[in-house]
């Protein structure tokens, strides 16, 4: 079941998504002495990162993060790498960050980086996936159709056109040419298995996925509508990514 939590601005989306992941974090260390996390990158995952490491009340040493993908054969020196992107962005806020578990698009031997990132996040239950949906309804790197029977944590994929049309578009790349074909991306069964997904959603762009996860049917050619059937599923939107749905959703009080 998709919560859906509008927010008037792109700010307060991200605010309000950071808290309701804040939440989860505290309650997890509350209960078991440590809580494991997936953050997302991305336009859409601005917000809510700056929110994210400005909660108070998060011992952050108790805290395991990992991510949700990375491009094949790309350096961390890269504008575009999303180990850049969190470095600059979540882990270098945190000092005391107990570990994060980068995924290595550039390893000299993928499929070896495939099984290390998968022994690891088998280790670690994700009490909280903050992640985001692409204009064409990927999770994660999982473009559709995309695969819905894959159970391992990890896996390479490629990256269909309109995927990589929206990095380029979003100014990660000088040419569409430039954006790798290939990625190693979490998986659509391990997103499932986080207890609470927060997906940040903003952007009109971003409208027409929007409405497919939320109103269409579960289908892998809208991975995201997946989450349908995830039982404890927070979609925060602003007016503009909310704006193709038949009923649209009221601003959550604040």
């Amino acid at each position: 079941m998709i919560h859906i939590d509008l927010q008037p601005t792109k700010i307060a989306l991200g605010a309000a998504a950071a808290a309701a992941g804040a939440k989860a974090i505290r309650a997890a260390i509350e209960e078991r002495g440590h809580a494991n996390i997936i953050v997302a990158t991305g336009m859409s995952q601005f917000e809510l990162l700056a929110a994210l490491v400005a909660e108070p009340g998060i011992d952050w040493s108790r805290v395991t993060a990992f991510h949700l993908d990375e491009y094949i054969g790309m350096p961390e020196t890269h504008p575009a790498s999303f180990r850049r992107y969190l470095k600059e962005r979540f882990v270098s806020h945190l000092p005391n960050l107990r570990a994060f578990h980068f995924v290595r698009g550039d390893a000299a031997d993928v499929d070896a980086e495939i099984e290390r990132l998968n022994a690891l996040i088998a280790a670690h239950p994700i009490d909280v996936t903050f992640a985001g949906i692409g204009e064409n309804g990927h999770l994660a790197f999982n473009d559709p159709p995309a695969d819905f029977a894959a159970t391992e944590g990890y896996k390479r994929v490629e990256l269909d056109e309109a995927c990589r049309r929206q990095q380029f578009g979003e100014g990660w790349f000088p040419t569409l040419d430039d954006v790798p074909r290939q990625a190693i991306s979490m998986t659509v069964q391990q997103i499932m298995r986080s207890a609470l997904v927060i997906l940040a959603v903003p952007d009109a762009r971003k409208a027409e996925a929007v409405r497919a996860t939320i109103e269409g049917a579960v289908t892998n050619l809208c991975p995201a509508s997946i989450l349908q059937r995830h039982p404890n599923c927070q979609l925060f939107l602003d007016p503009p990514s909310a704006g193709e749905l038949a009923r649209a959703p009221r601003s959550a009080a604040r």
